[in-house]
């Protein structure tokens, strides 16, 4: 779901501090995708995790009748209610239960996220289950467990590690999923494009390649929400969802100049300990011109700082990468089938037939060759 760090649509989360789309950058479908799995201490765990989701579940029609329902969180779900129903009625995706219940988690995340890079490479670690396929990412119900297998990855591997609290994920269609407490303080646009995002997950999914996943899911999410806006007519909101796009794809273009500065340095002959140096500078760098974002009239520099604050490595990168790396060159599909949403699944569906390198030159920047 989650997509750009400075996109937000309503006011800031309970407690005052303005939501950020970073800290729920991972929150789609490999938190708990492997979740429907058994076997093994970290499936015992995530099966543990789903099930306490999935007995949450109250019909959101039951509570949006409840008189002991507040009036704040009964708004909440006759918006999303009113989104879900736009979802499979004009933008094609799936007509089914998921997304049509309520589940109450009682805390701020589902689950937290653990991703991992090598120390010289901004190519993510990946995990392999039997659902899912390999994902470049590995998702905890618990998040002491998650910060306890980064601290690991990175004590005892050597990886560049990111642990991330995620409001929301996808069971890929194989459990009805529910709106989740979790996903509705970050507003109610947010909210619909979340929702759009995980049915787009639902509608096509990849083995083995979390870029095409995402990208697809984050591209149906961004043309849905827009949709979405001048559907109801929310000019001042549709402005602001302009902006908003402007401005994450300078934030997304700095990071992209920086994986592009670190491939070139990390498939140099540098010494390790002088790379090491120089990757220090790069990212250096990188926080002055993020800072500098945040600065400009009208910018969320207090999201950028709380971005920022989460340190950056090649796992924060690669993490990010994984969700826009080929949102563009879905983009171009889109435009290229006329922005009509049936035949650009259609299209998209054609394309994950291809092997993997002939998708990557299609849609994706540039790989890192190796690590």
């Amino acid at each position: 779901m989650v997509r750009m760090l400075t996109e937000t649509f309503a006011p800031g989360a309970a407690g005052g501090r303005e939501p950020t789309r970073v800290v729920k950058l991972l929150g789609t479908v490999a938190s708990a995708t492997a979740c429907v799995l058994v076997g093994g201490c970290y499936y015992v765990q995530a099966a543990s995790g789903e099930w306490h989701v999935l007995h949450e579940r109250v019909p959101i029609e039951k509570v949006i009748d409840d008189p002991h329902t507040s009036e704040a969180l009964r708004t909440h779900l006759e918006k999303e209610r009113a989104a879900r129903d736009f979802a499979s009625r004009e933008l094609g995706l799936p007509d089914n239960k998921s997304y049509r219940s309520y589940a109450d988690i009682h805390r701020s995340f589902v689950a937290w996220n653990v991703v991992a890079a090598p120390e010289f490479s901004v190519q993510p670690k990946t995990w392999c289950f039997p659902v899912a396929g390999c994902v470049a990412y590995r998702g905890y119900f618990h998040e002491q467990e998650a910060r306890d297998y980064a601290a690991h990855l990175a004590a005892v591997e050597g990886y560049d590690v990111t642990v991330d609290g995620v409001p929301a994920y996808s069971t890929l269609g194989r459990f009805s999923d529910p709106v989740l407490s979790s996903m509705l303080p970050y507003g109610d646009d947010e909210l619909a494009a979340t929702v759009f995002h995980e049915l787009a997950h639902q509608l096509l999914y990849v083995r083995d390649d979390s870029e095409f996943n995402e990208a697809f899911a984050t591209t149906v999410e961004e043309v849905g929400l827009e949709r979405w806006l001048k559907y109801q007519g929310e000019e001042a909101r549709i402005g602001r969802y302009e902006r908003v796009q402007a401005e994450r794809e300078v934030f997304y273009g700095l990071l992209a100049q920086t994986r592009a500065q670190l491939r070139v340095l990390y498939a140099s002959d540098m010494p390790r300990e002088e790379m090491r140096e120089r990757k220090a500078v790069i990212f250096h760098n990188l926080a002055g011109d993020v800072r500098g974002l945040g600065s400009r009239k009208g910018a969320t520099e207090s999201v950028y700082e709380e971005w920022l604050a989460g340190g950056l490595n090649n796992a924060r990168l690669a993490s990010i990468a994984t969700y826009f790396n080929c949102v563009p060159g879905f983009k171009r599909l889109l435009a290229s089938e006329d922005n009509d949403l049936e035949r650009f699944y259609s299209a998209a569906r054609e394309l994950s037939k291809e092997p993997r390198e002939k998708r990557d030159a299609q849609l994706c920047e540039k790989r890192e060759s190796g690590g």
